[in-house]
């Protein structure tokens, strides 16, 4: 089970960018599928989730109304469009897959078995 994360780059504030997070080895469409984000010096953090088979999404809130999340199961992705970019959204930017992940610990990176290697958003203000 393997993860790739791609699309990071720098950017204005005001500008967007689409992350991906591609899979292979396993049936995407049956994972749990997140992106976490991690600043300099801080915690990694919830960005935002879609479900297996529902599609539903689950969003934190300084993201929310600015950030989607969707995946294409026929191509083994899930984007992440982030518009309206801040400053404070610079960070190193996980994508995360899991079969198991319960509802009530979709937003905790423990919850997760499988991580793509990260990659890096930076907006400048």
């Amino acid at each position: 089970v393997q993860l790739q994360a791609s699309g990071g780059g720098l950017v204005q504030a005001g500008d967007s960018l689409r992350l991906s997070c591609t899979a292979s080895g396993y049936t995407f469409s049956q994972y749990v599928v997140s992106w976490f984000r991690q600043a300099p010096g801080k915690e990694r953090e919830f960005v935002a989730a879609i479900r297996r088979s529902s599609g539903i999404t689950s969003y934190e809130d300084s993201v929310k109304g600015r950030f989607t999340i969707s995946r294409d199961n026929a191509k083994n992705t899930v984007y992440l469009q982030m518009n309206s970019l801040k400053p404070e959204d610079t960070a190193v930017y996980y994508c995360a897959a899991d079969r198991g992940v319960i509802l009530s610990s979709i937003r905790e990176s423990r919850a997760y078995d499988y991580w793509g290697q990260g990659t890096q958003v930076t907006v400048s203000s």
